[in-house]
């Protein structure tokens, strides 16, 4: 749900969700979108005063994340354009062809379509990271899940798709849903969030057990989710 509130000159839109969790929490995210995650059946006039009384705190990471934020101009899909794979920048090169197939290739994404049409070209991008995440996700699930064996959790189904909010959740039943957009980032980086997500599978919330667990699961998670924080992707 979309909310917003009014702080002086200034307005803080936010979305908000319930949860099952005893207090409210806030994130500013780096692309400067405000979530709010309430208890289950908290008043929402109570909701709005927190944010309220949140509303410096917010405002001053709204701002550091303002600093970050790429001044990157439309997407035209044309040669010489660079797009992110696997943490690294690709120089697109388009070259006109009877079918329709993408290669990296040495820091170049080789794209050969029968169209130049830049909707129809971001739509064949679009779908070549859609099977590239299919593929690099699940082996990278199929390398982590056997951490967690003494845990007997079932092996997870996984799911990816894009997503605006979130890199990944995991869902009551199990299921790991990943953000097609984490195939532009590093490697560590994807394997921090499948194994954010795989904690999940043994505690659901975020907490103290939660994070031990992450940690003990990998050691510098804090470097690769800092990393992702700060990728703007």
């Amino acid at each position: 749900m979309n909310h917003q509130i009014k702080f002086g000159s200034k307005q803080i839109d936010f979305t908000l969700e319930f949860a099952n969790r005893k207090s409210l929490g806030i994130k500013v995210h780096p692309d400067r979108k405000v979530e709010v995650i309430a208890p289950l059946h908290t008043n929402e006039i109570e909701i709005t005063e927190r944010v309220r009384k949140k509303a410096p705190w917010i405002l001053k990471q709204m701002d550091h994340f303002s600093a970050f934020l790429p001044v990157t101009p439309p997407r035209r899909f044309v040669s010489g354009e660079t797009h992110l794979f696997l943490g690294r920048q690709y120089r697109l090169k388009v070259i006109p062809d009877s079918h329709d197939a993408i290669k990296a290739y040495r820091s170049q994404l080789w794209m050969y379509s029968r169209s130049s049409n830049p909707e129809v070209l971001k739509q064949q991008l679009n779908g070549w990271y859609k099977c590239k995440a299919f593929i690099i996700f699940s082996e990278l699930l199929e390398e982590t899940f056997p951490k967690f064996k003494r845990y007997q959790i079932a092996a997870p189904a996984l799911t990816i798709r894009r997503m605006t909010k979130r890199w990944g959740s995991c869902t009551p039943s199990g299921r790991i849903i990943l953000n097609t957009e984490l195939i532009k980032a590093p490697k560590g980086c994807i394997e921090y969030v499948i194994m954010h997500e795989l904690c999940h599978t043994v505690y659901h919330s975020h907490s103290k057990r939660f994070r031990n667990l992450l940690n003990r699961m990998m050691p510098d998670q804090e470097k690769w989710k800092k990393i992702l924080e700060n990728s703007l992707i």
